[in-house]
């Protein structure tokens, strides 16, 4: 029981420490109002005046090709598919003859 009640004491102790830490970086200590002539918003100051003409980074992807079909309704891919023809299976030779010789 000893051991069991010190873990919870050490555990109530770390709580607290956390919620200590919690309402100190909310007070706002090092944090400077900002000033008001900085244009306001901040914002991305890396955006370019035009837009882009090639891709960002690494090879080009090729051009984006539509689906030969499209499910709209309550059908089946199955169903819009036209039907495979069945490949025809060679019928086997017929077995020779053996031929027992005494």
């Amino acid at each position: 029981m000893v051991i069991f009640g010190a873990l919870h004491l050490v555990a109530l102790v770390l709580g607290i420490v956390l919620f200590v830490m919690f309402l100190r970086s909310e007070a706002g200590y090092g944090r400077r109002p900002p000033d008001e002539d900085d244009g306001g918003g901040g914002g991305n100051d890396r955006l370019g005046d035009g837009p882009k003409t090639s891709p960002s980074g690494g090879i080009p992807l090729p051009d984006a090709e539509p689906p030969s079909h499209r499910l709209r309704g309550h059908e089946r891919l199955r169903d819009l598919r036209p039907k495979r023809e069945r490949r025809s299976v060679p019928e086997p030779a017929r077995p020779g003859r053996r031929r027992v010789t005494h």
